[in-house]
């Protein structure tokens, strides 16, 4: 296939069959969907989100149980538990570590680097990404604005140019927007190392979430998922990319009621984000495992609009290699029959 040579790079680093990764979505990225994701030659990603430390070792050694093929854990930065978490993850000898949320300390890195992991870091801004890249990241996710959940604050399509055009020093693999082969054909024609998608996967019939979620979903338009404001530069809270229902509301209330306390002292900043991220990971669960999808939070990127069908997650893969094939076939013999 023509598209082996563009998965090699993304195969080196990640050690899976095809680089495709299963973002880290929290209450979905389960040990389950994970080894799903290693069966399939994929690269899944355990979400460590708020999990105490033992919870998240108890998933680590149960994904061990059920696959002995490559996968990663996910640490976010400022989860009250992620000093503890990068500690027990190096111990265990991870081989991938994915620094998320905010911008890992370089010792953090270095840590997990020592530790015989390889690291990855999400970069949202062209600053954010060459300054990870002198922190010693061992690779990039370019993560566009179009993603779902926390993010940036710039298009994959510029990221694209202003990084993936520009950097070869480490690999780069991009994330935000993608659902389909065809365009993930282009991204590595372009130079990215391989893809990650996660509204997409919420999609396969081996995800583990209430079925209104993905019949939600199932439904939903591109532009019905919306980036959450920031009232105020005191509270700098991650935007959040997420269907608009009655929960998005709240969490606008809720930050106007952290502004007053910020305001009267009761609070200080960061209990503030804190609070912030409580409210997403309860408002999340409230969606993804008990099915409320008016007041809970139904995280998805712009590419729902295309996310319609439930499918076997092997069905997925297939879909997506055989398209970006077909792509670059086509793509082969254009420029073949222009030059002739």
């Amino acid at each position: 296939m023509l598209l082996d040579r563009f998965f090699e790079k993304g195969r080196q680093f990640l050690g899976c069959e095809t680089p495709i990764m299963c973002g880290a979505m929290t209450w979905v990225s389960d040990p389950k969907l994970v080894s799903h994701m290693a069966r399939c030659g994929g690269f899944g990603l355990l979400a460590g989100g708020n999990a105490p430390v033992e919870i998240l070792r108890e998933q680590i050694e149960e994904t061990r149980s059920l696959t002995e093929r490559p996968f990663g854990v996910n640490l976010i930065t400022i989860a009250p538990a992620y000093q503890e978490q990068l500690d027990m993850v190096c111990e265990m000898g991870c081989r991938v570590i994915v620094f998320a949320g905010s911008i890992p300390r370089e010792n953090e890195i270095q840590r997990a680097k020592d530790s015989g992991a390889r690291v990855i870091c999400f970069a949202s801004t062209e600053q954010l990404a060459l300054k990870l890249i002198k922190m010693g990241t061992d690779a990039l996710i370019l993560e566009g604005s179009e993603a779902g959940g926390h993010i940036g604050p710039v298009s994959l399509t510029v990221l694209v140019q202003q990084i993936l055009f520009n950097v070869d020093t480490v690999p780069i693999f991009v994330a935000g927007g993608i659902a389909t082969g065809r365009m993930m054909a282009h991204l590595l024609m372009m130079g990215a190392a391989g893809i990650q998608m996660g509204t997409r996967f919420v999609m396969c019939e081996e995800c583990a979430v209430h079925p209104e979620f993905k019949e939600t979903f199932r439904k939903a338009k591109a532009r019905d998922a919306v980036a959450t404001p920031q009232f105020d530069s005191r509270l700098p809270v991650i935007p959040v990319r997420a269907l608009k229902n009655v929960g998005t509301n709240e969490f606008g209330r809720l930050q106007l009621d952290l502004l007053r306390k910020l305001d009267d002292n009761a609070i200080d900043r960061t209990e503030a984000q804190y609070e912030v991220e409580r409210f997403w990971m309860g408002a999340l669960k409230n969606a993804v495992v008990d099915g409320d999808m008016k007041n809970g939070s139904l995280m998805a990127g712009q590419s729902v609009g295309l996310a319609d069908k439930i499918l076997p997650l092997q069905g997925i893969f297939d879909e997506l290699i055989d398209d970006a094939e077909k792509e670059m076939q086509r793509l082969a013999q254009r420029f073949n029959n222009s030059c002739g």
